[in-house]
């Protein structure tokens, strides 16, 4: 029994001829490729033509990732501004003017990061934001003065100390005079460092019962909400 595109056979025939790739014959005529392969399977195309096939493929598949790649920053872009949004909305309900409330994020802050040792409170990021953070709530919340608060940079080989204590000193706002000597690790010589990275700045204000407070705050409000809930 004949199929029902036959009377396209004798089309389909002369498209593949003239070069044509059975995907584009089978959207054209709308034929199953399955049908297409048993009509078109004596058909033999020449080395242009073959040529020309394989150079649509790789266009197509180019394009192809093209658009993937498009689409997938897309959702990326979406996935990240909805966490924006749920993220704002939390803190929206949060009296972040509360010095409870910012003590309490200093102290799981300083458990995650911070000094352990008995040398005092320090903290070291490689994120200004996070130092500025701390370094505000240092003035603020516990009377630090500035003057007390020290500053020493870890720094790759191929970094310039004077240049990160610029870089440092004017982010954070804390004076040249305040930073220390900067230490240079030298397994990282003949490695070159990622654009933007300003090695890791160590904050630090020799104030031991704050960090014991600190640590004492966050891990009994770990405990809390873990007997809590």
């Amino acid at each position: 029994m004949k199929s029902q595109r036959f009377h396209l056979r004798e089309q389909s025939i002369e498209l593949r001829k003239k070069g044509n790739s059975i995907r584009y014959i089978e959207l054209k005529l709308g034929i199953p490729k399955s049908t297409l392969s048993g009509w078109l399977k004596n058909i033999t195309l020449s080395p242009k033509q073959l040529s020309n096939l394989n150079n649509q493929r790789l266009l197509s598949l180019i394009t192809a990732r093209e658009k993937a790649i498009l689409w997938h920053n897309k959702q990326k872009a979406n996935r990240i501004k909805e966490s924006e949004k749920q993220a704002l909305k939390i803190l929206s309900n949060l009296e972040i003017l509360n010095s409870s409330i910012q003590d309490l994020a200093l102290s799981m802050l300083y458990l995650a990061e911070g000094s352990k040792t008995k040398s005092g409170t320090s903290l070291g990021s490689s994120d200004p934001q996070i130092l500025k953070f701390f370094i505000k709530c240092l003035l603020k919340n516990h009377c630090i003065r500035i003057e007390n608060i020290k500053c020493a940079l870890h720094l790759r080989a191929d970094q310039d100390p004077l240049i990160q204590k610029n870089f440092w000193s004017s982010g954070l706002k804390i004076p040249l005079s305040n930073f220390t000597a900067s230490s240079v690790d030298l397994r990282t010589k003949g490695k070159p460092s990622y654009p933007n990275y300003n090695g890791v700045c160590v904050v630090s204000c020799g104030n031991i019962a704050l960090q014991r407070k600190l640590i004492h705050l966050s891990k009994s409000f770990c405990k809390k909400i873990i007997n809590v809930l």
